[in-house]
């Protein structure tokens, strides 16, 4: 992964304090200077709600083209699916970290904010903020969450407020430089706080070859293969714990999951798994497909069905025996 750019050097002394800015002046009335503040204020939600739409589905509008999957109903039904799997996956538990008497809390790329309002809800003493590029959130919340449009790609400035715990869950394919997202979750932690990552490795394997030549392995070469070609970590699971631990995290614990796709495993578990992990990704195969596809490599819309299709069909055949690994990864900042 390329390093981050230096920045850019400028010439003579950038000055930002209020003495630099020109104030206007115009206004007549503090209701007139109301009109102005209502009018941006608009202005920055309808940027924000301004959604794309394209091959039927709709996408984001704040940062356009930064997160490559739908934001429809659609998918925010998927996302709720997945939520429910994860909680199968981890016994109940909204993570492992032993996290204690949080106080204040952010979830990174909250999505429908489902785990956000689950948190809150058992911790009603922390504050709990959800971040995401797109208000998909519902509005009747705990009334210790809140939601906040934002990419955390970008400079953070919770320095000056910083957290107890951060946590992050199926980021994969959705951030290009991991290193420095967990580096703004160091600097934005309190002493002795803990940020915990929940991800894939996704590309799927199979124990006995029976994945080979398949339409569901052509599916991950093609969508996976572009999502990295324009600069997306698809399968950063495995790599988590050793970035922590780069960016001085301690007390770093690392732990994989097996899940299944289908309901092909002999274990009564594991089979449940599966059931949730499929339900989930059939509705996800169009939808992490349509906007990589047809945007960076010209296929129709069509030709994404099909591939989709496809690797539906194999994800249902009981003679293909797809597994994927998820981790779960946490560490704590320093206590010194």
């Amino acid at each position: 992964m390329a390093e981050t750019p230096a920045p850019e050097q400028t010439t003579g002394t950038i000055d930002n304090t209020l003495d630099n800015v020109e104030v206007d002046t115009s206004f007549e009335s503090d209701s007139a200077y109301g009109d102005e503040l209502s009018s941006y204020t608009a202005s920055l939600a309808s940027s924000v709600l301004d959604y794309r739409y394209e091959n039927g589905r709709r996408y984001h509008k704040f940062r356009e083209g930064s997160y490559l999957l739908p934001n429809d109903e659609a998918e925010s039904d998927r996302l709720d699916l997945g939520h429910e799997m994860y909680l199968q996956i981890l016994g109940r538990k909204l993570y492992l970290a032993p996290v204690k008497n949080p106080q204040r809390v952010i979830d990174l790329g909250t999505g429908t904010g489902i785990w956000a309002i689950d948190f809150a809800d058992e911790h009603p003493q922390a504050e709990v903020l959800g971040c995401d590029l797109s208000p998909i959130q519902p509005s009747l919340v705990p009334p210790n969450v809140k939601f906040l449009v934002d990419d955390i790609e970008s400079d953070w400035a919770y320095e000056g407020n910083p957290f107890d715990f951060i946590h992050a869950r199926y980021l994969a394919a959705a951030i290009k430089d991991f290193r420095r997202l967990i580096r703004q979750c160091y600097q934005s932690l309190k002493p002795g706080g803990w940020v915990e990552f929940q991800d894939w490795d996704g590309f799927p394997y199979s124990a006995d070859g029976s994945l080979k030549d398949t339409g569901l392995e052509r599916y991950f070469n093609e969508v996976t293969g572009t999502f990295q070609e324009v600069g997306y970590e698809c399968r950063p699971g495995p790599k988590l714990e050793q970035w922590l631990k780069e960016a001085g995290f301690v007390n770093v614990h690392a732990e994989k999951f097996i899940i299944p796709h289908g309901v092909w495993p002999k274990d009564r578990h594991l089979k449940k798994l599966g059931a949730w992990f499929q339900a989930q990704i059939e509705a996800g195969f169009e939808a992490g497909a349509l906007a990589a596809l047809t945007r960076f490599k010209d296929w129709s819309k069509e030709e994404v069905m099909i591939l989709a299709s496809q690797a539906r069909a194999d994800g249902r055949n009981p003679k293909i025996h797809a597994m994927y690994n998820f981790y779960v990864v946490y560490g704590q900042r320093p206590e010194k």
